[in-house]
C-alpha cells in the first residue's frame, strides 16, 4: 500500500480496488454465500428476501435499516445443532440481542452467552431460561453477580481472582453453588485481527496457563469448595477460518485438565473450546460448515484425551457470528455519487459508522449490491461512504456498483448481522436504525428505529 498524507485508508489511490476483487461479469449478480439464505433478485430486478421486495421494506420502515431473514437464522441454528448433536451450542448475545431473537434462539434449543447485566436483562425478558445461559465478562460487578446467582444463570464464567472472591462471598451468604467455568488463556494467536484475537498472553481476558494463574485459580475453586466447578473456558478469538489454533488450545487446555486431576482428584466435566466461527463478507472469505468444523473439533478432542488418559468431557461450542451473522442486511438510500477526479467515486449512503463501525475499527472488509433495481449498466468501482463528519467513515472501501447508481437508489450491504447493531451509537446525534425481520413474504419491527425524542429523552438540560 502506498503512503498517502490523508492516513491508510487512503493509501490505495486509484481504482483499482484491491487484488483479491474482480471485475463481475454481471454487476446485478447475487454472490449467493454472503446473503442470507432467502435472499434473490425478483421479476421485476429488485432484491427481495422470503419474497418481500426491499422497496416494500424501505417503504414501510425507513431507511437504513437491519433486515432480518428469520428462517435462514433458524436454520443456521439447526444445521450446528445438527453438527454438533452432543454439545451445547452458546448464541453470542453480544453479536446482537433483542427479545425477538432470544425467543428465536430459545425455541430453536440453543443456550445463550451474555457477558453483561443489560445482555441478561434481555435474555431473561426474552424467555431464555436461566440454566441455559452462560455468562462471560473481565470485570462483572457485584450487582452482576448477584443478579446472575438469584435467577440462576447456569454457567458463570469466572475471570480473575477477584471474581472469585466475589462470586465465593456472594454465593456464601445466599448459600448457593453456583456452575463456573475457569477462563483459561491458552497462548494461542488466532488468525484474525489484534483486537477480537483473545487467547494470546497480551490482553485482559482470563487467566494465564503459561504463567500458571490457571490452575491457581482452579484449585483455589476446587479447596474452598463454594463453587462448583465445572470445566475449563478456552476462546482463541473471533472470525476464525482455520481450525488448527483449536488444536493447540485444546491440547494446552486439556493438559491443565490433566494437571488438576492428579493434583486434586478430580476430573472436569465439561470443556468451552469457545469457537468464533468466520463468516463470508467478501468473495474472498471461504468459511467452513458447521459439519466440517463439528469433524475437526471432535477429532482433536478426542485425540487430546486419550493422550493425557482423561474422559472425554460434555463440550460446548460458541459459533460467535456464524449463526446471526450472514442473516442480516442493512438497507441503505443513496443520497448522492461523487467522481473525484477519476480518483475514486464516493457513492454516499443514509448511515454509516453509526450503524457499522467495523470498517473503521477493524479495517473490516464488505460487500455491496444495488438493491432497488437491476441495472443494464457495467460496473464501476465505487465506495459507499455515510454520511457522518468524519473522513474515516466509511461503510464499503472498494466494490463494484453499477455505473449508472443515482440518488434515491437502494444499497444493500450483506453480513452486518453481528456487531453492527450491536456497536451502532449516536454519533453525530444520528438515530440508531430499527431491525426487521421477514418471514414468509411479511415483515415485522422486532427493534423499533430511534426518534429524535429518543435522543433528547435522555438529555435532561
Amino acid at each position: 500500500m502506498r503512503a498517502h498524507e490523508a492516513g491508510a485508508l487512503h493509501g490505495d489511490i486509484g481504482n483499482r480496488g484491491p487484488a483479491w476483487l474482480r471485475t463481475p461479469d454481471d454487476v446485478n449478480a447475487l454472490v449467493p454465500h454472503l446473503w442470507p439464505r432467502n435472499v434473490a433478485r425478483g421479476a421485476d430486478g429488485a432484491l427481495a428476501v422470503a419474497g418481500l421486495g426491499v422497496r416494500d421494506i424501505a417503504a414501510e420502515f425507513g431507511t437504513p435499516v437491519y433486515v432480518l431473514d428469520e428462517d435462514d437464522l433458524r436454520s443456521r441454528c439447526r444445521d450446528f445443532q445438527a453438527a454438533f448433536p452432543d454439545e451445547d451450542i452458546y448464541y453470542a448475545g453480544k453479536a446482537f440481542l433483542c427479545r425477538a431473537v432470544v425467543r428465536m434462539i430459545a425455541e430453536e434449543g440453543m443456550f445463550l452467552d451474555v457477558c453483561s447485566g443489560g445482555e441478561l436483562a434481555v435474555a431473561l425478558a426474552g424467555g431464555m431460561p436461566p440454566e441455559r445461559i452462560g455468562f462471560h465478562g473481565n470485570n462483572k460487578s457485584v450487582a452482576e453477580l448477584s443478579r446472575a446467582l438469584d435467577v440462576g444463570v447456569g454457567r458463570i464464567i469466572v475471570d480473575s481472582f477477584h471474581e472469585i472472591e466475589r462470586l465465593t462471598a456472594l454465593a456464601r451468604e445466599r448459600g448457593l453453588r453456583p456452575r463456573v467455568l475457569i477462563r483459561v488463556t491458552v497462548g494461542v494467536e488466532a488468525h484474525t485481527h489484534e483486537f477480537i484475537a483473545t487467547a494470546h498472553e497480551d490482553q485482559k481476558f482470563g487467566f494465564s496457563l503459561a504463567g500458571g494463574a490457571a490452575l491457581t485459580a482452579a484449585l483455589r475453586v476446587l479447596d474452598e469448595g463454594v463453587l462448583e466447578l465445572r470445566g475449563l473456558h478456552s476462546h482463541i478469538g473471533s472470525q476464525i477460518f482455520d481450525t488448527s489454533g483449536f488444536e493447540v488450545s485444546a491440547r494446552r487446555v486439556l493438559a491443565l485438565q490433566a494437571q488438576i486431576r492428579d493434583a486434586r482428584g478430580v476430573e472436569l466435566p465439561e470443556l468451552d473450546l469457545g469457537g468464533g466461527f468466520g463468516i463470508a463478507y467478501t468473495s474472498q472469505d471461504d468459511p467452513a460448515a458447521p459439519h466440517d468444523l463439528a469433524k475437526r473439533l471432535r477429532k482433536i478432542v478426542d485425540s487430546e484425551c486419550a493422550a493425557e488418559r482423561l474422559l472425554t468431557p460434555q463440550l460446548s461450542i460458541e459459533p460467535g457470528r456464524a449463526i446471526v451473522g450472514p442473516a442480516v442486511f442493512t438497507l441503505y438510500e443513496v443520497g448522492t455519487v461523487k467522481d473525484v477526479d477519476g480518483i475514486r467515486t464516493y457513492v454516499s449512503v443514509d448511515g454509516g459508522m453509526s450503524d457499522n463501525i467495523r470498517t473503521a475499527l477493524y479495517d473490516a472488509s464488505y460487500s455491496a449490491s444495488l438493491a432497488s433495481r437491476a441495472s443494464p449498466a457495467g460496473p464501476m468501482l465505487a465506495r459507499v461512504v455515510g454520511k457522518h463528519c468524519e473522513s474515516g467513515d466509511i461503510v464499503v472501501k472498494d466494490e463494484f456498483l453499477p455505473a449508472d447508481v443515482q440518488p434515491g437508489d437502494l444499497v444493500a450491504v450483506p453480513g452486518t448481522g453481528a456487531y453492527c447493531r450491536s456497536m451502532a451509537s449516536n454519533y453525530n446525534h444520528v438515530t440508531r436504525p430499527g431491525v426487521v425481520a421477514v418471514r414468509n413474504g411479511r415483515a415485522r419491527l422486532i427493534v423499533r428505529p430511534e426518534t429524535e425524542e429518543d435522543l433528547l429523552a435522555l438529555d435532561v438540560g
